[in-house]
């Protein structure tokens, strides 16, 4: 994937997201504090995570893994099941943690080789995302904690939600402008060998 069009991507969804909380700071609290132990949502959560999980495992290149890689993937397969089945409590929690491990990942990859500056607002924030996996898969009552916070009365919900709907529209912009063009030059680069060659060919 480009870094552009997941830029795009990533700060449409943190726009829509929070301008919904600023609108309707209410509602989108009463939600978020739902979402800790809503455990049907965290089936779909826990399940796509898994399943993106192995697949990163089966697209690895090491060749030290080529012979075990169908039982990893098995065994990833059985704990994704069984956190499903025994480990309930918290359960949208850990795979949104699972997923923002994988997400960071993405973006780390498809920013490292683009020639500007402005790549590191998308690695950090993987990094932030990062941290936060690794925190609330170690502690994840402590969403509960943050949301119970964040959503304390209404006029927060829309401080934070218009803070974060104003980073999502930076980040929407990098991508249509900034990253857009350093990728079209990178590509335009790439082809100029191309073409020289196939000139000196003639």
């Amino acid at each position: 994937m480009k870094l552009w069009v997941l830029a795009i991507l990533l700060g449409l969804l943190y726009v829509v997201v929070n301008i919904y909380g600023f609108l309707k700071p209410a509602a989108f609290g009463a939600a978020a504090r739902k979402f800790p132990r809503n455990t049907p949502v965290g089936y779909p959560l826990m399940v796509a995570a898994t399943v993106w999980f192995i697949w990163n495992v089966y697209q690895e290149p090491i060749a030290d893994f080529a012979a075990i890689k169908p039982y990893l993937c098995a065994f990833f397969a059985a704990i994704g099941v069984g956190a499903c089945l025994f480990v309930k409590d918290y359960l949208p929690v850990r795979g949104l943690a699972v997923l923002l491990l994988l997400m960071a990942k993405l973006m780390v990859d498809t920013a490292r080789w683009v020639d500007t500056p402005w790549r590191l607002v998308i690695t950090t924030w993987a990094y932030v995302w990062i941290i936060a996996g690794m925190w609330l898969t170690i502690s994840p009552w402590r969403l509960r904690d943050l949301v119970n916070w964040v959503t304390a009365n209404e006029a927060r919900i829309r401080r934070i939600a218009a803070v974060r709907a104003g980073f999502g529209l930076l980040v929407l912009l990098l991508g249509l402008t900034v990253f857009r063009a350093a990728e079209a030059r990178a590509s335009q680069s790439s082809q100029q060998p191309m073409q020289m060659s196939g000139s000196g060919a003639k």
